[in-house]
């Protein structure tokens, strides 16, 4: 079992039908294999710790630091690289492939990803507001009214206002493995999950 952790991409969704027949909704994540580019100990490092690669890349692509870094790992140049968590009382080399069977059917996990961008969005969008009257001579709709305390003459930070929505890290929680095709390296995990289709995200074993 070795790690808590495996990255991956987002394929899409699609519905399998479960052994009493129903309809379950799941999203298809292609996980691995990875190779451990590195490993992290408390010794050297203060920390326990694997750093994996994912999806090969041409060399080219990379910077000569990042060669010289997989060179000395002996492994072939990856696009990603994360630090994942070593099970308790495992141990992981250098190498080493990690693939989807680190995850059993029925499994809870947590998985994060870039959620997908969304661009400028006022509040109603963002942030829930229910917004002003929409008749009665109304002529506040969408907008944000009220920006709190006027005395500081500035607006505190953290107050929710338009801006930027999306394209940030979101982890999803409580999410559940249906199914591990390890032949064809794919997770099957029931609902959505964040990012957009071929997006990397990293599945981790719940903390729940």
């Amino acid at each position: 079992m070795s790690v808590k952790a495996i990255l991956g991409k987002k394929v899409g969704m699609t519905q399998i039908f479960d052994a009493e027949g129903r309809v379950v909704p799941v999203t298809v994540l292609a996980c691995g294999p990875c190779i451990v580019t590195q490993v992290k100990t408390v010794d050297k490092d203060g920390y326990s710790a694997a750093q994996l690669g994912f999806e090969d890349i041409k060399e080219t692509r990379l910077t000569r630091p990042e060669q010289g870094h997989l060179a000395k790992a002996g492994v072939r140049p990856k696009r990603f690289l994360r630090e994942v968590e070593i099970q308790e009382g495992q141990s992981v080399t250098v190498g080493q492939e990690i693939k989807a069977d680190v995850f059993a059917e029925g499994e809870k996990v947590q998985i994060a990803g870039t959620s997908k961008g969304k661009g400028f969005a006022g509040v109603m969008k963002r942030h829930g507001f229910h917004g002003g009257e929409m008749t009665h001579g109304s002529m506040i709709h969408r907008k944000p009214m009220s920006a709190g305390a006027t005395d500081p003459a500035r607006v505190f930070k953290g107050t929710k206002r338009p801006g930027r929505m999306g394209n940030e890290r979101v982890t999803q929680q409580g999410l559940k493995v249906v199914q591990v095709d390890l032949d064809r390296n794919l997770l099957l995990i029931k609902g959505a999950v964040p990012g957009a289709n071929g997006g990397l995200v990293l599945v981790q074993k719940s903390h729940h």
